[in-house]
Order: structure tokens, then C-alpha cells, then sequence
């Protein structure tokens, strides 16, 4: 679990209610009809510019950015450099006893073509194919949330209009300004909480994390090529660990 995530949301909403209780009641920040235009419109519009399929799933891509387990280089290097020190003493065909120690299925596919004598050129490439189509499928993801970052602002100055229009409609009753003007702002405040407090952070994480899981992918990639050519452990270590930081590198090494 991503307690960062929850933690920003969980501020962001306690620092917007307490300005608000700082200047008057919340009951003037309640308004269904500005969720219904702001909210609402913001929905429709990601219906229409993505397949509904896609923005069905934006429930488990959330559940992704905020819930996925993150993945430890460290840990990947040290599984790697197991199987190099076994294949380099047993023989590369050893390592499919121990396929079932390998749960990522990336990491357990690239293995298995490696122990089935599959070119070094070839392995690559097909595993290389295999990532760029994995960013593809997170850049997708992540678009409908900077989508409706985009779309809720637009929506909220949609509701702004139609809360004016009702307004000079009805100069001539004072008694409806006031939830006239109240429409016009409110929509306003919804676009830009939702999309600055939601949306876009959420869009900015899932970036973050497609950009981790890459490295680690690009971690395997390297490693299985190292494993399948016979590398020492110890050089297959050393190309691993400058995939990371070094000041994690030290860490390691320590």
C-alpha cells in the first residue's frame, strides 16, 4: 500500500475543510447540481474520448497506483545473481527446477527462453517487445487520469456559466442570485479539487511507478542475457547494480 497517496488525499481534504470551517459553515460547499455538471460532465467527456472498456478498468488502475505491491531492484539483483552462481555451476538447464521460486511471470518467461537455448538476439528482442508494450498499456492507464485532470477544470468553468446565466436571468429576483452565484463558484472549486487533488496527482504517481517497473524489467532483460552467457556471479552483480542509484548501491553492498 501506497501510504503517500493516502496521506496527500487524506491532508489535502482536512486542509480544504479547515479553511473552509476557519470561514464559515461546509453546508455552503454542499451543492448536488455543481457535482452533477462538474463531476458528471467530467465523466462523460472521458467516456467519449476513450473505449469504454478502458475506462471501465480506471478502478483497477487506481487500485494499481495506490495498493501494488512496489517492487525491490534489490531483491530482483539478488534472485538473478542465485541463478547465475547455479547456472554457472550446474549448467544453464539447471535453473528449470527452480522456475517455480519465480513469481513475476516477466522475469519467469524471459528464464524460460534462455533454458531453452533461445538466441541471445532473439531473447532480447522478444522480451524488449514484451516492455514496450507494458508502457504502452501504462501510458493508456494513466491518460484517462490526466484526461479527467483536464476535462474536470473545463467542466467546472461549464457549471461557472451556467450558474451566470441563472443569475442575470433572474435580476429581477433577488432571492435567486444568491444560489445563482453559489452554482457559479462551487463548479469552480469541484473541477479544481478534483483535478489537482485526484486526478492529476494520481497520473503523476502511476508515471512514477511505470518508470520503476521498467527499470526493473530492463534489470531482468540484462540479467538473463548475463546468466545466458556464462557471466561470473560477481560481474553479474556488478552490471545489476548500476541500474540503481549508488547511493542504494552502497547500501547494498553494505
Amino acid at each position: 500500500m501506497d501510504l503517500a497517496t493516502i496521506l496527500g488525499v487524506l491532508l489535502g481534504v482536512v486542509f480544504i475543510f479547515a479553511s473552509i470551517l476557519m470561514g464559515g459553515s461546509p453546508a455552503l460547499f454542499i451543492s448536488p447540481a455543481s457535482v452533477m455538471v462538474t463531476i458528471g460532465g467530467a465523466f462523460s467527456a472521458v467516456l467519449v474520448n476513450f473505449p469504454l472498456k478502458q475506462v471501465l478498468g480506471i478502478v483497477g488502475v487506481a487500485k494499481n497506483a495506490i495498493f501494488a505491491k512496489e517492487e525491490s531492484p534489490h531483491e530482483t539483483i539478488a534472485l538473478l545473481v542465485k541463478f547465475a552462481e547455479r547456472a554457472r555451476r550446474e549448467g544453464i538447464l539447471a535453473l528449470e527446477k527452480q522456475m517455480e521460486e519465480v513469481k513475476d511471470t516477466f522475469l519467469r518467461n524471459g528464464i524460460q527462453l534462455a533454458v531453452d537455448g533461445t538466441e541471445p538476439e532473439l531473447l532480447k528482442d522478444i522480451m524488449e517487445t514484451e516492455l514496450s508494450y507494458l508502457e504502452e498499456r501504462h501510458a493508456r492507464g494513466r491518460s484517462i487520469f490526466e484526461s479527467l485532470g483536464a476535462y474536470a477544470p473545463a467542466w467546472g468553468m461549464i457549471g461557472t456559466l451556467i450558474g451566470l446565466i441563472l443569475m442575470l436571468a433572474s435580476l429581477d429576483n433577488p432571492d435567486a442570485l444568491g444560489p445563482g452565484m453559489a452554482l457559479a463558484l462551487i463548479t469552480t472549486f469541484y473541477g479544481a479539487v478534483v483535478a489537482n487533488l485526484i486526478a492529476l496527482p494520481l497520473a503523476g504517481k502511476l508515471k512514477d511507478k511505470s518508470k520503476d517497473e521498467v527499470l526493473i524489467r530492463e534489470l531482468m532483460i540484462q540479467g538473463i542475457l548475463s546468466i545466458q552467457s556464462g557471466d561470473n556471479p560477481r560481474i553479474v552483480e556488478q552490471k545489476l547494480n548500476s541500474f540503481i542509484a549508488p547511493k542504494e548501491r552502497k547500501l547494498r553492498e553494505g
